[in-house]
């Protein structure tokens, strides 16, 4: 049985994928793929995706330069979620944090704090004035 058979897509043909900083193991992003993506990202070493607000196959650092250069990929003991390990150059987010996940909640809820600092501002990342 091929590594594809063991995963669960979704209706829509997606399975979404975790990714990960290999040398910190610190989450950067979530991301979805479709197999035609996952099959990119085998075949490059840098992570692919399918943006389902756009409907377009997009390559991570397409536009930014902030590549993913793939270490390993796994996937979950129900066949339904990718853990994808990378070396990340530059910001992982599209807002210039390392990590999508830059914010945290605080008290129960009421509020949040920013958890790292910004790299780089969307401007500088892809020169919009």
């Amino acid at each position: 049985m091929s590594f594809y058979d063991q995963l669960k897509f979704d209706s829509n043909g997606l399975i979404p994928a975790i990714i990960q900083d290999a040398a910190t193991g610190r989450v950067l992003m979530m991301a979805w793929m479709n197999r035609a993506s996952l099959e990119k990202t085998i075949e490059t070493g840098l992570t692919h995706f399918w943006s389902r607000s756009r409907q377009k196959f997009w390559m991570k650092g397409e536009t930014s330069g902030h590549v993913q250069r793939v270490k390993d990929i796994a996937f979950d003991c129900d066949g339904d979620t990718l853990l994808i390990q990378v070396e990340q150059v530059g910001a992982a987010c599209h807002e210039g944090y390392r990590s999508c996940f830059y914010r945290s909640m605080t008290g129960r809820g009421e509020g949040f704090r920013i958890t790292e600092p910004q790299l780089e501002t969307p401007e500088q990342i892809y020169g919009k004035k």
